[in-house]
């Protein structure tokens, strides 16, 4: 797989629940064909990427992981980034709202060669 482009498919839904301070833990769906080996997430402040949060583990296509934050985590825009197996990569500047996002979709397009990634 060459070096994916992407694409940011914002299909969020706001509730007064989900925009709580604290709330920012989200299910990442990967729907990309291909296997992911490290996952990402940082705020866009960051000066690194900090931790690889799949730790030994990979997201197999298909697969979903349920990403939970610290509750003294405050910070509600999260930059997130993405390794494939093939050693190709994303990463997505502009911010998901993670108080407002429970789900990540991760998708590929091999015809247009765009990694996607769609909020809910």
């Amino acid at each position: 797989m060459k070096k994916l482009a992407f694409a940011v498919l914002a299909a969020a839904m706001f509730t007064s629940a989900a925009a709580q301070a604290g709330d920012q833990d989200f299910t990442l769906v990967n729907k990309t064909g291909y296997q992911i080996d490290e996952v990402y997430v940082a705020t866009p402040s960051s000066k690194s990427w900090g931790k690889d949060i799949m730790g030994d583990g990979v997201l197999s296509n298909g697969a979903k992981k349920n990403v939970v934050f610290r509750n003294s985590t405050t910070a509600c825009k999260w930059q997130l980034a993405v390794k494939f197996e093939d050693g190709s990569d994303v990463e997505w500047d502009e911010p998901f709202d993670l108080c407002t996002v429970e789900v990540i979709t991760l998708k590929y397009n091999k015809g247009t060669g765009v990694t996607s990634a769609e909020t809910k």
